[in-house]
Formats: structure tokens, C-alpha cells, sequence
């Protein structure tokens, strides 16, 4: 292959869309190796194992692109790698543009992807090589989970295809469907130029779940009731088909009367907000209008002339030890499992495996935010393989991602909720509006024990764009 077309692959994909299957295939060729998940978060390559072309996980941290490099030198034949939306974003900027890797993407039907994960975690088996190891699970979907999980999944494929347009690339798109299509696979062949071909896909892994989903989900019909919404787009597409959701729409709240549009921002005063908006009209929580699409959100402005939007806007450090105690030092959140476990290792955040115990001290409190502090600086500058998740992400980039749909006409910090929101309700016809409660930070110990002037300047240096952009001082003083 000396005048082969590419110098690498790499192969998008995510968690249970049969990515090892289709691995495996692929190493039948003679001129192909895959060489796993090489940028899992929690190993390099393949389960357990933690070093690879001289690159320990430490090494790939610091140059992930060095690794990439060597195993484009150091790989017989065509080498190629597993990427998933949650490893390395400066891995994706790298190979997105460069048409000298070959992209794949690999999808399956979100849903069955979901579920067949929850049922991995619940059995703890990942891998079937013979049919008679099969464990089997009945799980109980949770909506707010895979709503999360779908629009994770959304802005990645939205990503891909934009990169592959302006950089004028096709790649080579395959269903879970297909993988066990010899044809198909020999398409695939051909497209990354080996000179090999296959009589029949890999026998070695076996389908873990077959059956019917009623089966699986013991929550079926409440499950059919909440993707009632959610199926107007294509659920039962591939997510790559799904059209752009924007600006976490979703997660919007729009009371069903008063012209209010509230836009919360992670992190910061969500629920004490939420509260104060049921008990306009008495309307209770069950009556606010959430999880919209934006179909429904254009609607309901026209419906609704005059509306106000807002977003309650927390102090930067504030909302940073928010994030810390409700997303990362408790160990009960399954979507920060992993970034949790990355922390604690390859950036040494001092938190326990799981929960704090009841011994766990205000200085060990301190110290572990401390080192959040010092990740998340280089986090949101792109040096890190943990995803800028939305819990910690700048409220300056949150802003400009919702006026790609909606402007906040107005932007109240958390200090002035008391007299801004209910002047603001007065100001959109609400004739006695309710005073909202203040909204306190979870965990047992409060910020005021944490922060000092260490602290602070850790804070400012990782949120700088928010204490320049939004005009925010130094603690306690703006």
C-alpha cells in the first residue's frame, strides 16, 4: 500500500453500535489494523490495557497528537482507531480536516443503543464471544437520561458533517444493520484501499440483547409515552439524521400563560427559578412547558406576543463550586462517571472513588475544588480529553449558543432575583407575582468555607471570558 490513498482511518462511532464488531472485521484484513478505543478516557486502545507505541496514558494526555503520529509510523499497513463524541476534542480538530484520514461512521438506531448500554451496565458484560455466557437484564428508561445522552449525540453528528463539508470529504457511512453484510464490508474495504476482501463479517463477537425492546424495558409503555414528542423527528433514524436542535432548546422552560421564556444555564439558579414560575397562575410544575422542540418554541412566541425571555446568571466562582459539589464530587451521576474518574486520575483531582464519607473534612473539601479549579482552566482552553461539558462550560459560550435561537432579553444575576424577577413577571402582565426563594448550592459545606484568595484567582483565571465579558468582579464585590 505504498501509494495508498490514506495514511490512517478513524472510525466514529459510540458506545453499543457494534463498533468491535465491525472492529473486528476489519482486522480480517491483511493490510487493516484497528487499534481500538485509542482514546478512551479510561484506557488506550482496549479494555485494561493503559500503553500504547510507547505512549502510557499520562504521555497521551499531554500529546494525544504524538500518539496519533506514532501509530501512523510505527503500523503495518493502514492503521486505524475508534472515536467516540465524549474522548479527545483536539484529537476530532486534528483528523475532521484531514483528508488523509478516511472517516467511517458507524450508527445505530439510538434507542436500541441506549437501552442495550443500560443493559451492559446492569450485567456488567460488554463483550459475548459464546452465546451460552449471555446476561440479560430488564432495564427502566429514563427520559431526562436520554434526552441528555440524544443531544450529545446530535451536536457530535452536526459536528462531523459540518467538518466534512467545508473540507469538501465523504465519508463512508454504515448501519449497525449492515456490519454483518460481507458486500457491504468489502465496500468499506475498497473505499480505505485494501487490496484484501472478506468472505463472511466476523463470528467471533456475538449480539448480546436480541429480542424486542417490550422485553427489555420494564418501563415500556411509559418509555412509548415519553418518545411520543420525540419521535416527530426520526428516533428510529440514525442520530446523523436527526436535524440541528441548537442551543439546548430543550432544556428551556415556557410558562403555559404568562409571556415568560425562562433559559437556565447549568450550574446556576435552575430550580429555585422553576418553582417561582409554577406558582405564577398556581400552575405547578407538571404545567410548564419543557422539553420543546423548536417547532414548539416558535409556536408558543407566536402564541405568546410581547414575551419575555431571561437567564439567571450565577457569580462565576459560585456557579463553579455549584458544579463541582453537584456533578463531580458525588459519585451517583452517570453521565460524569467517566470525566469524574479522568479527574481523579490523570489530573489528580484528591476526591474519593465514590461518595465522600461522613469524615470528609472542610480542607479536603478545599483542596479537591482547588484542583477542579486548575482542570477546569485547562479544560475550557481545549487541553484536556474530558468534554467541556454544559455543567462548567463559560456562561459566556451558553449565552451566545441560545441567541443562535432565542436573544435572553434579560439577564439577571442571581443576587437580584428577588426584586428582578418578579419586576420582570409585573413587566409581562403578571399583575401579583411570587417572590422566588434563593436557590443554596448542595453539599454540606458552603462555599464561604472554600473560598479564599487562592481560590478566587484560580476561578478568575479559568472563567476569565465570563469576569471580562459579563462584567462580573471579584467575589463579593460585584
Amino acid at each position: 500500500m505504498a501509494d495508498r490513498r490514506f495514511d490512517a482511518f478513524v472510525l466514529f462511532a459510540e458506545m453499543r453500535t457494534g463498533s468491535n464488531y465491525l472492529e473486528d472485521s476489519l482486522n480480517a484484513l491483511p493490510d487493516v489494523t484497528c487499534h481500538g478505543e485509542v482514546y478512551n478516557p479510561t484506557f488506550l486502545g482496549h479494555h485494561n490495557r493503559f500503553e500504547l507505541f510507547g505512549y502510557d496514558m499520562d504521555r497521551r494526555e499531554a500529546d494525544p497528537l504524538g500518539l496519533l503520529d506514532a501509530m501512523i509510523a510505527q503500523t503495518d499497513g493502514l492503521p486505524g482507531f475508534r472515536l467516540f463524541h465524549d474522548h479527545d476534542d483536539r484529537v476530532v480538530d486534528r483528523v475532521l480536516p484531514d483528508p488523509r484520514i478516511a472517516k467511517v461512521i458507524l450508527t445505530r438506531n439510538p434507542l436500541d443503543s441506549y437501552v442495550s448500554r443500560k443493559i451492559a451496565t446492569a450485567t456488567g458484560q460488554w463483550l459475548l464471544k459464546d452465546a451460552k455466557n449471555r446476561r440479560s437484564a430488564q432495564i427502566r428508561f429514563d427520559a431526562d437520561e436520554f434526552a441528555e445522552l440524544m443531544e450529545r449525540l446530535a451536536a457530535f453528528q452536526d459536528r462531523l458533517r459540518r467538518g466534512l463539508q467545508v473540507s469538501g470529504q465523504a465519508a463512508f457511512h454504515i448501519r449497525y444493520e449492515d456490519i454483518n453484510d460481507a458486500e457491504v464490508l468489502n465496500g468499506l474495504a475498497a473505499f480505505l484501499g485494501s487490496e484484501g476482501r472478506l468472505d463472511a463479517a466476523s463470528k467471533t463477537l456475538k449480539r448480546q440483547n436480541p429480542g424486542d425492546l417490550s422485553e427489555k424495558v420494564e418501563n415500556y409503555a411509559e418509555m412509548l409515552a415519553a418518545l411520543r414528542e420525540v419521535d416527530r423527528f426520526g428516533l428510529t433514524a440514525s442520530p446523523e439524521a436527526e436535524p440541528a436542535r441548537g442551543a439546548q432548546v430543550p432544556g428551556f422552560v415556557a410558562h403555559p400563560t404568562a409571556g415568560l421564556l425562562f433559559l437556565p444555564v447549568k450550574g446556576a439558579p435552575e430550580n429555585a427559578v422553576i418553582d417561582w414560575l409554577a406558582e405564577i397562575g398556581g400552575v405547578g410544575r407538571d404545567a410548564l412547558l419543557r422539553k420543546l422542540t423548536q417547532k414548539d418554541l416558535k409556536q408558543w412566541m407566536k402564541d405568546h406576543p410581547g414575551y419575555r425571555s431571561f437567564t439567571v446568571l450565577r457569580h462565576p466562582a459560585r456557579r463553579a463550586y455549584a458544579s463541582f459539589c453537584r456533578f463531580v464530587l458525588p459519585d451517583d451521576r452517570p453521565a460524569y462517571a467517566e470525566p469524574r474518574k479522568v479527574m481523579r486520575q490523570r489530573y489528580k483531582l484528591p476526591i474519593p472513588d465514590g461518595a465522600p464519607g461522613p469524615g470528609w473534612t472542610e480542607a479536603e473539601q478545599k483542596a479537591a475544588f482547588a484542583a477542579f479549579l486548575d482542570f477546569l482552566k485547562a479544560n475550557l482552553a481545549g487541553q484536556t480529553s474530558v468534554r467541556i461539558d454544559p455543567a462548567w462550560a463559560s456562561q459566556s459560550a451558553i449565552l451566545q449558543g441560545m441567541a443562535q435561537v432565542v436573544q435572553p432579553h434579560h439577564m439577571i444575576r442571581e443576587e437580584e432575583m428577588a426584586t428582578a424577577l418578579p419586576d420582570l413577571a409585573r413587566a409581562a402582565g403578571v399583575a401579583e407575582p411570587p417572590v422566588p426563594r434563593a436557590e443554596a448550592i448542595p453539599g454540606g459545606i458552603p462555599f464561604a468555607k472554600v473560598i479564599d484568595g487562592k481560590v478566587e484567582k484560580a476561578a478568575i483565571n479559568a472563567y476569565r471570558r465570563d469576569y471580562l465579558g459579563l462584567g462580573f468582579g471579584r467575589w463579593g464585590k460585584g
